[in-house]
């Protein structure tokens, strides 16, 4: 068995969930502190919620996981009765009796996402609650390790509804929602093959890591954990435009419109979890077999080698092995990766161990090498393996486009907005882009960020004339316009216009956040009277 290294733990078969997004579509009006509702608008909690629960719902519950891993009896749960329109005294009191050092504040927000959980959204949660019991003891073993609350566990609801393969509109990926950069920094692997956010206690042990230092930044749960949502930067900024405040409510305003429901779902869903018996709710667990073991292989594995050697499907490979990107697992004599397999079939793998790795060899590995990524077809993006290149800053100037800048660099646009988070091909003038060049070429690459335009042009044999216009509409004399100026965000024009609020403008020009401005953009305003 030169090819396998076996350990065994038991692990609980996890499912394709839903990658959710906080997105809250309304304001609020005087947040207060207090754990009544005083102050608070009764906010429309389907309007509230619907960016996080999307068509993403749908597919979830109709996912390969889902149907054939859970039994869904609608007699046996749906008919039970659950409570409805609880008085805020009994929310108050059972806060109180919730062991916890980040503080979990109760008001109207809160309790939308507590309906929302409680009321609305039973049968995914009553999911959650059967896979936490298999990912709970792994977070709460590495909160343990580095001394920090354990209900921080509940933070992986918010960010992935416990779906290791969550990937949310920007490009975060896994149980924790690491976008790229952050992930590297935090030394997760991520390749054309590997992707370690996907891999639950690595992926686990790197956000602790994070979470600890933004802790040590804030002093404060509330500020770091927004701050996991949506940068260290964005809240800076939000403390900032407060006057220097740094309690979460107080600054909840100036926080991006996608973080400011961040916190108070946090703080419905530890609720949720806490008392989901007391609603009623059922933790729903997968029909099959529950214990599961772990080789260690030291050779290339594709899983078609697998599945059609011990008869297991390829989709269950898949959602056992989550942290492949392609199927294949690279491993080498000193580099051995895990492969997660039911029970039932662990000895079969040790006995066939030969024949399973010979088995069509030469077409999965010709030559006993990897095939060329780009060739598969697989149904999501892969980025260009980057290790061994040099990282690269450009600063962009004003005339560049994603386009020109991966051509000035010779990368695919795919990779340049994958490594910096770019939506829509928004850049600004002054961003700062890392681009991953090879090595042998950064000191070339770096000259670019001196050339003129004409100079990056002709570097790649192409005009020097730059398209520095953007498709412009006719002005209409029905509205007032701005045009944003660098620093602008949503919430600064708003305040520049009495009885115009961030979301109507927002709507007016068809902008998601504050993303989607750019310097020199003319925005339309509603004219009041």
């Amino acid at each position: 068995m030169k090819h396998i290294i076996i350990y065994i733990f038991s692990l609980l078969l996890f499912t394709n969930a839903l990658a959710q997004e906080a997105d809250t579509a309304h304001t609020l009006d005087d947040l207060q502190l207090e754990a009544d509702t005083t102050g608070f608008n009764a906010l429309d909690v389907d309007d509230m919620l619907n960016p996080i629960f999307s068509d993403q719902m749908d597919s979830m519950m109709s996912s390969w996981d889902i149907q054939n891993r859970f039994h869904f009896d609608n007699s046996e749960v749906r008919t039970l009765d659950y409570p409805k329109n609880l008085p805020d005294s009994v929310y108050i009191n059972r806060f109180k009796e919730i062991e916890q050092v980040v503080d979990l504040s109760y008001n109207s927000v809160v309790n939308n996402y507590i309906k929302m959980y409680t009321e609305k959204r039973r049968d995914l949660v009553e999911v959650m609650l059967g896979l936490s019991a298999y990912y709970f003891p792994i977070f709460e073993e590495t909160l343990d390790k580095y001394d920090m609350p354990l209900e921080i566990k509940y933070l992986a609801i918010i960010e992935s509804a416990l779906n290791p393969t969550a990937r949310s509109r920007v490009g975060a990926n896994g149980l924790w929602q690491f976008m790229y950069g952050t992930a590297r920094n935090m030394k997760l692997e991520i390749t054309s093959f590997v992707d370690e956010r996907r891999d639950p206690i690595k992926a686990t042990d790197a956000a602790a890591r994070y979470l600890t230092k933004l802790h040590d930044i804030y002093g404060d749960w509330h500020l770091a954990i927004a701050a996991y949502n949506c940068g260290p930067g964005n809240v800076n900024r939000a403390i900032r435009r407060s006057g220097g405040k740094r309690n979460y409510w107080e600054i909840y305003y100036r926080l991006p419109r996608e973080t400011r429901g961040y916190v108070p779902a946090f703080i419905a869903a530890t609720y949720t979890f806490e008392y989901y018996k007391e609603h009623n709710l059922v933790p729903r667990f997968p029909e099959i077999e529950l214990s599961v073991d772990t080789v260690m292989v030291n050779d290339y594995l594709h899983f078609d080698q697998v599945s059609a050697k011990l008869h297991i499907e390829k989709e269950q490979l898949r959602a056992l092995n989550p942290m492949y990107r392609r199927d294949v697992i690279p491993a080498k004599a000193n580099k051995p990766y895990p492969l997660v397999l039911p029970n039932d079939v662990i000895l079969d793998f040790v006995d066939q161990d030969t024949a399973i790795f010979a088995f069509e060899r030469n077409k999965y590995f010709p030559n006993n090498t990897l095939m060329d990524p780009t060739s598969s077809n697989s149904s999501y993006f892969t980025p260009v393996d980057i290790k061994g290149k040099a990282k690269v800053v450009y600063t962009v100037k004003a005339g560049d486009n994603v386009g020109f800048i991966s051509s000035w660099f010779h990368v695919r646009t795919s990779d340049l907005r994958y490594w910096n988070n770019i939506n829509r091909d928004i850049i600004r003038v002054g961003q700062k882009l890392a681009i991953y060049v090879p090595e042998k070429d950064k000191e070339k690459y770096e000259q670019v960020a001196s050339m003129s335009f004409a100079e990056k042009q002709a570097s790649i044999g192409k005009s020097s004339t730059p398209n520095t216009t953007r498709t412009t509409k006719p002005l209409d004399p029905n509205f007032e316009y701005y045009t944003v100026r660098k620093g602008d965000t949503l919430w600064d024009i708003a305040q520049k216009y009495a009885g115009i609020s961030a979301d109507e403008i927002m709507r007016l020009n068809e902008l998601k956040n504050d993303r989607g401005l750019y310097i020199g953009q003319k925005l339309k305003i509603k004219r009041k009277g």
